[in-house]
């Protein structure tokens, strides 16, 4: 008899916990790229939370790679930074070399999260959606990981990952108390339909202590606009009173369109609060046979305008990192890891850092130093240097990054 063992097909289960975007990416990446996906999610369905969002190139491209219908799915305009009586403070650029490599004109494109997540699991085979699974842990050993359920229920798998929000229970287990901590902002998002309003630009307004801002969206296909309003916060602080009147009282003096999008708003059912914490960052994202993406490591605020579009980046950028590798295999499955980290964590640990920054320069900044923070920002290009160093430059990266062919 010949004694060289028989060879053995790798082994390539996956099992994703939490159908949020980032969740929904990773499942559709991980399937296309010849995984056995399976996708948990706690509630018994996928629905979206908040309202409208902005996705950059990189993002539309990637879900185009993965087969998602983009077309007429959200507004493109010149995003612009004002003060609160319309003065221009900076006009962000576009990147031509970035446009050539998406097929795509411009930077962001405007719409609602729901549509962006429908469209999505429009794409993922229902077969790989596990509904009413919440996970309550999992049991790790040498050549696999049992996730457990609280239905009861376990699934093993050759590797774990936790895409179930900034207060995952799997990123818990993994790296203990995130010890999440308040931003200092509390953000009120909005939509509505409204006439007269140019939309070829939105635009991100600041007064003194507060923003006001809008951008183009595409509902179901038609005009919209999703509107969002910015105010200093103290953690621990309570909301009492009417909605609508307490934003009111933040916007009077505003310039045009913002009294205009407040007036066609529907607080009713198109409005919502976002208190915002976040967490330190991470050095790292993956432990033996466990890795995440979106929230549950990186969670973002609204400055950075990003928090979605990086969960869907994880994703992509995670099946690449594991192509053509034996899951089981753990030496093989830790070097694919390494190559995620090192693509993902230092660039979204600095978008982070940088929306939580400046989310302090303009609602945290005291009088008299607000005072020259403005002058500053209205009459130097400071603003524009920060913007398009530490924001663009790097996203741009990523879109010239993408490399569908391989």
């Amino acid at each position: 008899m010949n004694g060289t063992p028989p060879k053995t097909s790798p082994r390539r289960r996956v099992a994703v916990v939490g159908a949020g975007p980032g969740g929904i990416s990773t499942a559709i990446a991980l399937h296309q790229a010849g995984h056995e996906v399976r996708l948990f999610e706690r509630s018994p369905q996928v629905t979206p939370l908040g309202g409208a969002v902005l996705l950059s190139l990189p993002v539309l491209a990637i879900l185009r790679h993965y087969g998602v219908d983009i077309d007429k799915m959200g507004a493109m305009a010149v995003t612009e930074f004002r003060d609160w009586k319309g003065r221009l403070r900076v006009r962000l650029p576009f990147n031509k070399r970035a446009e050539e490599k998406a097929g795509l004109p411009g930077w962001h494109y405007g719409l609602l999260r729901a549509e962006a997540i429908a469209r999505m699991l429009k794409v993922l085979p229902p077969e790989l959606l596990y509904p009413s699974h919440r996970c309550t842990g999992f049991d790790e050993s040498d050549t696999s990981v049992r996730v457990k359920f609280e239905n009861g229920q376990s699934w093993e798998a050759d590797m774990l990952v936790g895409a179930d929000g900034i207060r995952s229970a799997v990123s818990q287990q993994v790296f203990g108390d995130p010890k999440l901590f308040h931003c200092g902002i509390n953000v009120w998002l909005a939509w509505c339909h409204a006439d007269g309003i140019p939309r070829d630009v939105g635009y991100i307004s600041h007064s003194p202590r507060v923003q006001a801002s809008y951008f183009p969206i595409l509902h179901q296909g038609k005009p919209a606009f999703e509107w969002w309003v910015v105010e200093p916060w103290n953690e621990g602080q309570v909301f009492h009173g009417d909605m609508k009147q307490h934003i009111g009282r933040l916007i009077e003096g505003w310039v045009d369109p913002i009294p205009k999008l407040f007036a066609a708003t529907d607080f009713e059912r198109n409005a919502f609060r976002w208190e915002v914490y976040n967490r330190q960052p991470l050095p790292s994202w993956s432990r033996g046979r466990v890795s995440f993406v979106g929230d549950a490591v990186h969670p973002v605020s609204p400055y950075a305008a990003y928090g979605m579009g990086m969960a869907i980046e994880d994703g992509y950028w995670l099946a690449r990192s594991l192509a053509g590798i034996d899951l089981a295999d753990r030496q093989q499955l830790a070097q694919g890891l390494a190559r995620y980290d090192a693509q993902r964590v230092n660039y979204t640990n600095k978008q982070a850092i940088m929306a939580r920054k400046l989310g302090n320069i303009f609602h945290r900044t005291p009088w008299p130093l607000s005072a020259l923070r403005d002058a500053v920002f209205n009459h130097t290009p400071f603003l524009e240097h920060v913007l398009v160093n530490d924001y663009l430059k790097d996203a741009e990266a990523q879109m010239v990054a993408l490399d569908f062919g391989s």
